[in-house]
């Protein structure tokens, strides 16, 4: 059974930055062979792609409206992965969601946002108010 749990979520001022983490656990689940995303979704909007990272082609992709503010990273020995989000503004609030796809080694795709995920967290919560 694969887990994801995220944490880190919270309440920050516009420009303001907060660090998601997902933790991931599961007998032999590594998420370093799979692709990673994240997803948001805010109250009356659809759910929206904010990126998805695969260490098999190399490619993280991120949805325009983050690109250059939010940035993946991974620490593998804590299987573990990293959302920073800086310079948050106010279209950023959400429930962020961790996901996993659960076919080893298959890329993201240039369709990573409406491509199907396998595994995802329960969502940690960001506001963004002053």
């Amino acid at each position: 059974q694969v887990q994801l749990v995220e944490s880190g979520g919270g309440q920050v001022q516009p420009g303001g930055s907060l660090r998601l983490s997902c933790a991931a656990s599961g007998s032999g689940f590594t998420l370093d062979y799979y692709a990673i995303g994240w997803f948001r979704q805010a109250p009356g909007k659809e759910r929206e792609g904010v990126s998805c990272t695969s260490r098999i082609d190399g490619n993280t992709w991120y949805a325009d409206s983050v690109k250059g503010r939010f940035i993946v990273s991974r620490d593998n020995a804590k299987n573990t992965v990293y959302l920073q989000m800086n310079r948050l503004e106010p279209g950023d609030p959400a429930v962020y969601y961790c996901v996993a796809d659960g076919s080893i080694f298959r890329p993201c795709g240039s369709r990573w946002y409406s491509r199907p995920y396998d595994y995802w967290g329960q969502g940690t919560q960001v506001a963004v108010s002053a």
